[in-house]
């Protein structure tokens, strides 16, 4: 008797153990199952991500002649009012490239405009790209940086230009066709037929300004030039090595000569410097990265802006100063909802913080004692 119990107690212990090698079993296989499900999973979000990098890319190309990235809920959809933007939602979940208004779509008889007579302080003169021109009215940057200043403002701001050359754009006076900043300042030194900017904002100021009497030049570009993933912040690597393109073809490259232009040719005008500030790229309703991890090839955004602080402190003798926008505006990842309209451009409460900093630097170095 005493053996057939211990025998019944031995498998029944074999018994236990075995279901618990069992159990085990199929927790591992579970387990691995939804290991491989979240792994499949996220490859498929990698790809979906890569195919919408190489889209905006694609885009970006194929709209490259007078394109503008100003973003829309819908290319259908009617233009909201000003009481309907400030009531819509902070994030608008799609990026869509759109192009600026051509040339032979301009008003041919505009009506003349009312002569301004009042006095200024100083003579501001803004070269950008949408983040300075999406938006003309006075919940604009520009206009809120003549309002803080007392200052008459020539903004010959573009939508959709890069500071620097395509690699398809030559250097050459003679042919020139470029509206980068290249050609604005080409333009402004008379080097250039301007007839490029007929159409523009910048045209009509290329006739009636007198650049002569300009306090200050402020350069804002960067986000284009990012987003074109065709041109390089710089042409220096890490490690000593050099790319094999022009200066002018890279962002830094291009900053440097329209500085260089622009001081010996107004040499008492102060020039301030603008990096392009944090920005949130979707496509459709898909957060593809931020200007701290996107990398189209030449770095995330945020070294371009500080790659423009490196171009400012090689003249910070020469009365050139540089605001920082990507981590000294405020706009950031905790804010984005309140200061970007469609991650990139500003809402009006995140123009007005954006614009009263800049007008702040300017004030700080025109009137050091107040």
């Amino acid at each position: 008797m005493g053996n057939t119990r211990r025998g019944r107690q031995n498998i029944n212990m074999l018994l236990v153990v075995l279901i618990g090698f069992c159990v085990l079993a199929i927790i591992e296989i579970v387990y691995g199952q939804a290991q491989m499900k979240v792994e499949r999973e996220r490859l498929d979000l990698e790809e979906q991500n890569r195919q919408a990098v190489e889209e905006l890319k694609e885009e970006w190309r194929s709209l490259r002649e007078g394109s503008s990235v100003v973003t829309a809920e819908s290319e259908a959809a009617p233009a909201a009012s000003g009481a309907e933007q400030e009531n819509a939602p902070a994030k608008i979940e799609k990026q869509e490239t759109v192009k600026k208004e051509k040339t032979e779509e301009k008003q041919e008889n505009p009506a003349p405009k009312e002569e301004d007579n009042r006095h200024y302080d100083m003579q501001i003169v803004i070269l950008g790209d949408s983040i300075m021109d999406g938006d003309r009215t006075e919940s604009g940057a520009s206009d809120i940086i003549s309002q803080q200043l007392n200052a008459k403002v020539y903004n010959m701001s573009m939508g959709g230009t890069t500071a620097a050359l395509l690699p398809n754009e030559q250097y050459n006076f003679a042919t020139w066709e470029s509206r980068s900043l290249m050609g604005v300042v080409n333009g402004i030194l008379g080097n250039i037929n301007t007839d490029i900017f007929d159409g523009y904002a910048a045209g009509e100021v290329l006739k009636t300004c007198d650049f002569d009497k300009t306090d200050y030049f402020i350069i804002e570009y960067g986000v284009n030039d990012f987003l074109t993933g065709q041109i390089p912040n710089s042409r220096y690597l890490e490690g000593g090595d050099t790319l094999a393109v022009d200066a002018v073809h890279t962002y830094t490259g291009a900053l440097e000569d329209a500085i260089s232009r622009l001081k010996d040719r107004f040499p008492d005008a102060g020039i301030l410097v603008v990096a392009p500030h944090y920005c949130q790229i979707f496509n459709g309703s898909t957060f593809i990265g931020d200007g701290y991890s996107l990398d189209y090839g030449y770095g995330p955004l945020i070294t371009y802006a500080r790659g423009a602080g490196y171009v400012v402190g090689e003249f910070e003798e020469e009365g050139v100063f540089f605001f920082n926008a990507f981590e000294d505006s405020g706009i950031d990842a905790e804010t984005a909802d309140d200061y970007l309209a469609d991650g990139i451009h500003m809402t009006p409460l995140g123009a007005r913080v954006y614009a009263e900093k800049i007008a702040k630097i300017i004030h700080n170095d025109y009137a050091p004692e107040e």
